[in-house]
C-alpha cells in the first residue's frame, strides 16, 4: 500500500434549456453583481479575530442547491483581503481568498453566472477568465465545462451544467482555466471548493452524522502587500494556508471520528500529510468512492488532488497537521516541513466507532473490451522552459487525440523527465491499471489526477461516457501546464465519427 500511495502520489440565476445557444445564456452583470454582494453580505467575510493565527478552524460558507437546481453568481475581482494572517491584494471569488462551497447532488443542474471584475492586467498576467468545474462528469461543451472560452473583462458568462443522476459522491473544485494565466490566476486566490453529497450512504448509521470539516490548502506567495502571481517559481519560500487561515485549530473530543475532505486546490505546490497519532482512513479520492477502505499515515497530495477521509481522536491533547519534507526529484522541487493546523482533542470523550471495512461499489475495467490504445510521454527542456506531451507543446487549436464515445481506452503514461509530473484528464475519471507493470488492486484505483515519478510509467483504462467535445488532459502542476505540456482530447459520437452528442 506504502508504495503505492508514494508512486502514484494518489498520487446562477436564470434557467435555461439544454439546448439554449451560448449568446443567450449572457446575463446582466448588474444582477448578477447585485447577487453575489447579496451573497457575500449574507456568508460574511471572516473577521480579523477569526483569521489571527491559532484561531479554530472556519469552513468556507455554502452555495447549497435548492429542489435540484444551484443557482449562484461568482464575481472575479482584484481586493484588499485577509489571507491567512494577513490583509493582501489577491485574485478573489465574491470578495474571498476562500470563497463559498458550492454544494449538489448528483443529478442536479448548477447555473453560474461568472462575472469579470478584474479590469486589466495585473503583474503582467491578462485579465480575461474562465472557470472549470474540476472533475465533475459533466459535457466540455458551451455552456458546461469548456475551458477554451475567454471571459472578457466587464462581461458576464452564464455557465449551465446537467450532472448525471450516477454522478460518484465526493469532493470536487472549481478554479481558472486560462490558457497561459491558470498558474498565476489560481495562485492568486481564484480556486474554491464543490461538494456533491452522497458520501455517507456507505457509511454504517452510527457514522452519518458524524462532524465534517473543509480542509482545503491554498498556498501563496508574498511580495509586498500582494499574492505574488507573476513569476511563480515552484521553489520560492511558500505560505500555505487551510481554508484561507494561518495555522488553525482542528478541534475533536477523544474517541470521536470526523469526515474531513482534504484538498489542494493551489497551483503548483506538493503536501505529504501526516498527523501524528492519527490516521487517515481513505473514503475516496477525487471524487470517486474507494470500495475498501485503506489506511494511511502519510498522505502525498500534489495540486489538484482530494482525498475524503475519516479520522478518530485517541487521548486529549494536541498535534500537528504537518506537510512533511517532499523532493520531486534532480530537476524538480524539494518541499520543507510546515505546520498546517493544530488538532487539538478535547473534551468529554464519546464512544469510538468502528471504522468500516468496505465504502463504495466496485467497478473494473480490468474485463473491459479494449478499444483503442495510446501512448503519452512527458518531456521537458531547461531553457527556454518548456514542457512537451509526445514531444508537442500546448496548441488549443491543434486535436491530438480523438477518442470515441461509449468505448473503454487504455493508456500508457510515461514520465520520461528526471521530476515528479502530475497527470488529469477532463470530463471522465480513470481507473488505474499498473504502475511500472505492477498491479493497481481495482478496490482504491479511480482518479482523475494522479502523480507520476520522474522514469515511471502509468498504464490506465477510461471509460468514454455520455459526452463528447473537446477537452483535454494535462499535467496539473500549473506552471508546467501554461508552459506547454497539456493536448486536446476530441470526443466524438461513436456511430457518425464527429463530435456531437449528448450536450450539458
Amino acid at each position: 500500500m506504502t508504495r503505492f500511495l508514494v508512486g502514484l502520489a494518489l498520487a446562477v440565476t436564470w434557467l435555461s434549456g439544454c439546448n439554449t445557444p451560448p449568446s443567450e445564456h449572457a446575463v446582466s452583470e448588474q444582477a448578477a453583481s447585485a447577487q453575489a454582494a447579496s451573497e457575500q453580505a449574507a456568508s460574511g467575510a471572516l473577521s480579523a479575530a477569526q483569521q489571527a493565527r491559532g484561531a479554530d478552524l472556519q469552513d468556507p460558507p455554502e452555495v447549497v442547491s435548492h429542489r435540484g437546481v444551484l443557482r449562484t453568481t461568482v464575481v472575479v475581482e482584484k481586493r484588499k483581503v485577509w489571507v491567512g494572517d494577513r490583509r493582501l491584494w489577491a485574485l478573489t471569488y465574491n470578495g474571498r481568498y476562500m470563497p463559498p462551497t458550492l454544494r449538489a447532488r448528483p443529478g442536479d443542474r448548477i447555473e453560474l453566472a461568472l462575472v469579470n471584475r478584474v479590469g486589466e492586467k495585473w503583474q503582467g498576467i491578462g485579465a480575461d477568465t474562465n472557470v472549470h468545474v474540476h472533475g465533475l462528469h459533466v459535457s466540455p461543451r458551451q455552456p458546461a465545462d469548456d475551458i477554451f472560452i475567454s471571459i472578457k473583462p466587464g462581461t458576464t458568462y452564464h455557465y449551465s451544467y446537467r450532472l448525471p443522476r450516477d454522478l460518484t459522491p465526493g469532493t470536487y473544485w472549481y478554479h481558472s482555466h486560462m490558457d497561459m494565466y491558470s498558474a498565476g490566476q489560481v495562485a492568486g486566490g481564484e480556486s474554491g471548493l464543490i461538494v456533491i453529497d452522497g458520501l455517507r450512504k456507505y457509511l454504517p448509521p452510527s457514522l452519518r452524522h458524524i462532524t465534517e470539516h473543509v480542509v482545503a490548502l491554498k498556498d501563496n506567495q508574498i511580495q509586498g502587500d500582494a499574492i505574488k502571481i507573476n513569476p511563480l517559481s515552484i521553489q520560492a519560500k511558500t505560505n500555505r494556508t487551510v481554508n484561507g487561515q494561518q495555522n488553525p485549530v482542528i478541534r475533536i473530543r477523544p474517541g470521536e471520528t470526523q469526515l474531513w475532505r482534504l484538498a489542494n486546490i493551489g497551483a503548483n505546490i506538493y503536501y505529504k500529510l501526516h498527523l501524528k497519532g492519527f490516521t487517515f482512513h481513505v473514503i475516496a479520492q477525487d471524487g470517486y468512492p474507494v470500495h475498501r477502505v485503506y489506511s494511511t499515515k502519510t498522505l502525498i497530495v500534489p495540486a489538484a488532488a482530494r482525498y475524503d477521509v475519516l479520522v478518530q481522536a485517541d487521548r486529549a491533547g494536541t498535534a500537528q497537521l504537518e506537510t512533511q519534507p517532499f523532493d520531486t526529484g534532480p530537476a524538480g522541487n524539494t518541499f520543507p516541513q510546515v505546520n498546517l493546523a493544530s488538532v487539538v482533542t478535547g473534551g468529554a470523550p464519546v464512544g469510538r466507532a468502528r471504522i468500516p471495512s468496505h465504502f463504495g461499489p466496485l467497478v473494473d475495467l480490468s474485463q473491459a473490451r479494449v478499444a483503442g490504445r495510446k501512448t503519452m510521454v512527458y518531456t521537458e527542456q531547461a531553457s527556454p522552459e518548456k514542457y512537451f506531451i509526445n514531444g508537442k507543446y500546448f496548441d488549443p487549436k491543434r486535436v491530438d487525440f480523438v477518442s470515441r464515445l461509449n468505448t473503454v481506452e487504455e493508456w500508457t503514461v510515461r514520465n520520461d523527465t528526471q521530476e515528479d509530473h502530475s497527470f488529469h484528464v477532463h470530463t471522465n475519471q480513470f481507473q488505474v491499471m499498473s504502475l511500472n507493470g505492477k498491479a493497481v488492486d481495482p478496490a482504491y484505483s479511480w482518479h482523475e489526477t494522479v502523480n507520476i515519478l520522474r522514469g515511471q510509467k502509468l498504464v490506465l483504462r477510461i471509460r468514454f461516457a455520455d459526452f463528447t467535445g473537446r477537452t483535454v488532459v494535462h499535467c496539473h502542476i500549473l506552471n508546467h501546464e501554461d508552459m506547454g505540456m497539456m493536448s486536446v482530447l476530441n470526443i466524438v459520437d461513436g456511430h457518425t465519427g464527429h463530435g456531437k452528442g449528448s450536450g450539458h
